[in-house]
């Protein structure tokens, strides 16, 4: 009589677990073809990241109350399975759930999406995935100079987003500021190094000025933070050497190489056309004088 009711239990365990099998299957089934689905009729690729995105994490939640439900035998128990299994995996698996956590907390506040340029972790690049574990992103920088992609995938952690800041070039303000020195020769003509400098900026950086000023308003209604100009500004220092004339600017943060090129390229062209009226300066040694040596030899006869 023992044996038949230890298998009939034996048979009834399986039979659940076989059930409870099947309904995971059925889910990751469903989960698949809606994806494909939207894929297909959704005609915004923005729209079909975010839906295939929430598909996958109603898929989750669904999988999660199909478990508590097959293995506590009643949603009565949904709070005491929830605070034993929080119990037995929180250290064993933290890492994952924060990754998860992290995920959620990307998509709710929107501290980024696909198609920013961010810096976490100490790894800039553009993001072109966002999952419920990690961040994949094109890498820009290491071997590369300036803001080039490098080639890399780097596929990292969201639970990053908890551990560090995040550097975000793309929301709410997608420009940046950037500058250089442009060093000019003592006697050249200052007044006309200027009109160059600053003719040539503004030429050439009158789109991103006009662009910037409204989103830069929004940022200043949005957060506590002051006004800030966003025309091109020039500065002169004196060196030892020369005048140090430094441009500094505003820009579209995907454009920041090929505009600092472009502005080197046309004001180096002007500055040569000025025909010596304005130099550019190289790093030179001066010897002002060279001290007179005096060598006394004592010369001894021999006898």
């Amino acid at each position: 009589m023992e044996e038949l009711k230890s298998l009939y239990l034996n048979n009834m365990i399986l039979a659940n677990l076989l059930k409870y099998l099947i309904w995971v299957v059925l889910v990751f089934v469903a989960i698949a073809w809606l994806r494909r689905f939207l894929k297909k009729r959704l005609p915004d690729n923005a729209l079909k990241y975010k839906s295939q995105k929430g598909i996958e994490v109603i898929g989750y939640i669904v999988i999660i109350f199909i478990s508590i439900t097959y293995f506590t035998g009643s949603i009565k128990d949904f709070g005491l399975a929830i605070g034993l299994l929080t119990a037995g995996i929180t250290i064993t698996l933290q890492e994952l759930i924060l990754s998860i956590a992290g995920s959620f907390y990307i998509f709710i506040v929107k501290v980024y999406k696909p198609g920013d340029r961010i810096e976490i972790n100490g790894i800039k690049g553009d993001v072109i995935d966002i999952d419920s574990i990690y961040t994949t992103m094109m890498e820009i920088g290491e071997w590369v100079t300036s803001d080039n992609y490098s080639g890399r995938i780097v596929k990292l952690s969201n639970a990053f987003v908890f551990k560090g800041p995040v550097y975000n070039y793309s929301t709410d303000f997608p420009f940046v500021w950037d500058e250089f020195n442009l060093p000019i020769k003592y006697g050249s003509d200052v007044e006309l190094a200027k009109s160059i400098i600053i003719s040539t900026a503004q030429e050439h950086l009158a789109k991103f000025v006009q662009e910037s000023k409204a989103d830069w308003q929004a940022v200043v209604n949005k957060y506590y933070i002051e006004n800030a100009v966003v025309e091109p500004t020039l500065a002169i220092k004196l060196t030892d050497n020369w005048f140090e004339f430094n441009l500094r600017y505003i820009v579209d943060y995907k454009k920041r190489r090929m505009t600092k090129n472009l502005l080197n390229e046309e004001i180096g062209k002007r500055i040569f056309e000025t025909k010596g009226k304005v130099a550019l300066a190289s790093a030179t040694f001066e010897i002002v004088t060279i001290p007179t040596l005096h060598v006394k030899s004592d010369h001894k006869t021999a006898t």
